[in-house]
């Protein structure tokens, strides 16, 4: 069976949009406020720039583009280079962690340590 690569897309659209939609539900009932005041479009503009963002760092799995759109939700859209979070940059472009899982496992530890 050969797959040919309009189908290998059209495949990965639906599994983006489906992530998408998933994730809008998610973030509606954890952070209403905030979904309130963005309303659904921006909801669905950050979560595509988490997408983007979070595989830069070599985040890919659902979990853990989830996680990493959570902490934007909380820390702001760009966290990962605000300066007055350090700690996100050096875990997300430091050496130690080189396995995605563990990274984001670390980077939602110390956010706990420093929530606003």
């Amino acid at each position: 069976m050969l797959i040919r690569s309009e189908q290998m897309t059209a495949l990965s659209n639906a599994l983006t949009n489906t992530f998408e939609s998933d994730m809008v539900s998610h973030l509606n009932r954890c952070f209403p406020p905030q979904c309130a005041v963005l309303g659904e479009e921006e909801v669905r503009n950050t979560i595509r720039y988490g997408l983007q963002r979070s595989r830069g760092y070599g985040i890919t799995s659902s979990r853990e583009v989830c996680m990493y759109v959570d902490l934007m939700m909380v820390f702001g859209r760009d966290f990962d280079r605000d300066p007055k979070l350090p700690w996100a940059a050096a875990i997300l472009n430091g050496k130690r962690w080189q396995n995605p899982t563990a990274k984001v496992d670390q980077l939602y530890r110390t956010a706990k340590l420093h929530q606003p």
